[in-house]
């Protein structure tokens, strides 16, 4: 009678760990890996984190997905890509997420796009712009990869169309950091700006490390450029706002999002910081939604500058809980499939109407960009004046 007691109570707490097992693999895990402490790129990461956070909170109260408690695992991947390699291994084979948001930085995303891709699981990037995050897969039976950011070539669609209709006379230079970032963005824009039938009247580049851009830019004050795009991320362009104010030229200056950084005004100072004119998915100002997620964001960062992060983020995880909700299950190919077909999804920055197809992974769209510049140095609020009043579809050429 002890052998059948104890082989009884044996059998009764394997059941135990069993179902323990089983509760806990109801859950729907989503991961988010990108950059948090390591970069410039570190404060994009870490508002695409509580805004993911955020997203997960609000599927949870409504019920979660396909009657599941969804859980995000968080993974710092410190701005390096061997770091991010491991992150992204790390969250497939040990925690075996179902969905992958992430990451902030595009090369990181380009060193571990293959694993998942290899493994099946659909990613959704809320903040890297590199165009190849979409389309190195694309002649795949399935890609993998889906974006809900800005794409650096339809950035510079929004800023030449905007260039081209300040400068009084066509007068419009191009000044970029010197590394693959920038110089991809001198492709881009001397490539859009030509379809506008403008070539601008200076090239110019920077090193990344570099503090002053009083050289170059009187080149191309020489050169008569009334209006300047900037392509580089925020310690440089503050460098080259802060040289334009050394030899008091203060041309019509426009930049990326990547200014969107506190990193910027801190460099530039509150007014001076006011120059810039920089694209922008959404802003904090545009709406209630906006609004409401902004200030839900400041409780576990206050420093929050960068919102769009934050809203992408929040859209990519409402766009994967409505995929698994359509193709009722979390098989990534499944998943995948089904985000090539949602439609009518609320997010932040808009709803998603058939935002994917099988052959386009892209979200966002020059369309839906704004303009914004900094205010006081502490918020960016909605950029519009005349000029951009006056820019049509057909102004936004590509």
């Amino acid at each position: 009678m002890t052998g059948i007691r104890q082989i009884a109570q044996a059998t009764a707490a394997a059941l135990t760990v069993a179902c323990a097992i089983a509760a806990h693999a109801q859950d729907i895990k989503i991961g988010y890996t990108a950059d948090q402490s390591g970069s410039g790129v570190a404060e994009l990461g870490i508002a695409g984190r509580w805004g993911f956070e955020a997203a997960i909170e609000d599927v949870n109260k409504a019920g979660g997905i396909l009657g599941r408690k969804v859980v995000g695992v968080i993974r710092d991947d410190q701005g390096t890509p061997p770091k991010a390699i491991q992150t992204v291994q790390d969250l497939l084979d040990s925690e075996k997420v179902q969905a992958l948001v992430g990451p902030a930085n595009s090369g990181n995303a380009l060193a571990w796009l293959h694993i998942p891709q290899q493994k099946k699981i659909p990613v959704v990037v809320p903040i890297g712009t590199a165009t190849e995050i979409t389309t190195r897969y694309a002649k795949e039976p399935q890609n993998y990869l889906f974006r809900i950011s800005m794409v650096d070539r339809e950035q510079v669609s929004l800023l030449a169309a905007y260039a081209v209709k300040a400068s009084k006379g066509k007068k419009i230079a191009v000044l970029a950091d010197s590394t693959g970032y920038g110089q991809g963005g001198i492709k881009d824009a001397t490539e859009v700006l030509a379809l506008h039938g403008v070539k601008p009247v200076a090239v110019e580049k920077y090193g990344p490390k570099d503090t002053d851009m009083t050289s170059q830019l009187s080149k191309i004050k020489a050169a008569g450029a009334d209006t300047v795009i900037i392509y580089g991320i925020a310690d440089g362009a503050a460098q080259v706002v802060r040289s334009m104010e050394k030899i008091s030229y203060m041309p019509t200056t426009l930049g990326t999002w990547g200014n969107l950084s506190s990193l910027f005004p801190k460099m530039t100072g509150p007014k001076l910081s006011e120059h810039l004119i920089m694209a922008a998915s959404t802003t904090e100002d545009t709406s209630d939604k906006t609004r409401a997620l902004g200030e839900r964001v400041r409780k576990n960062f206050a420093a929050l500058t960068c919102f769009p992060c934050a809203a992408q983020a929040y859209d990519s995880v409402m766009l994967l809980a409505a995929a698994m909700k359509q193709a009722n299950s979390t098989d990534g190919e499944k998943v995948a499939a089904a985000l090539e077909n949602v439609s009518g999804v609320q997010g932040v920055i808009k709803t998603y109407d058939k935002p994917f197809s099988k052959t386009l992974h892209e979200g966002l769209h020059v369309g839906d960009f704004y303009l914004a510049r900094w205010k006081n140095g502490t918020e960016v609020q909605r950029f519009q004046d005349d000029v951009y009043k006056s820019i049509t579809p057909a102004d936004l050429k590509q």
